[in-house]
């Protein structure tokens, strides 16, 4: 996902709440907690599951899933955009960092 798909997704979430009326409920705190909420909802859909049966979704269950992770990444991109973060430069930051936290190790 480029960068401009995700501005053009948060202006598009940002028009979306603007005809509805809703910024005054989207504080920061406010789509966190929905966010968390989205993810819970993302969880159940594997709660039950081995991990085989994980990784083999069937068509419903695996369209399922992709609505529930709709939901998160709305959220997400909602937050950022609330606050300011690019999301797509903190996930490099965060990828940088996390390298050098784990590095490569070879083989034992």
């Amino acid at each position: 996902m480029s960068t401009d798909s995700l501005q053009q997704l948060a202006q598009a979430l940002d028009q979306f709440a603007q005809a509805r009326d809703w910024p005054r409920f989207h504080a920061p705190k406010n789509l966190a907690c929905a966010l968390t909420v989205e993810a819970g909802e993302l969880l159940e859909h594997f709660q039950w599951l081995t991990e085989d049966q994980s990784r083999q979704l069937g068509g419903h269950q695996r369209e399922a899933v992709a609505l529930e992770m709709a939901d998160v990444l709305l959220y997400l991109v909602q937050l950022s955009s609330a606050l300011g973060i690019d999301l797509l430069d903190a996930a490099r930051r965060k990828m940088v960092l996390n390298a050098e936290k784990y590095p490569v190790r070879p083989p034992l």
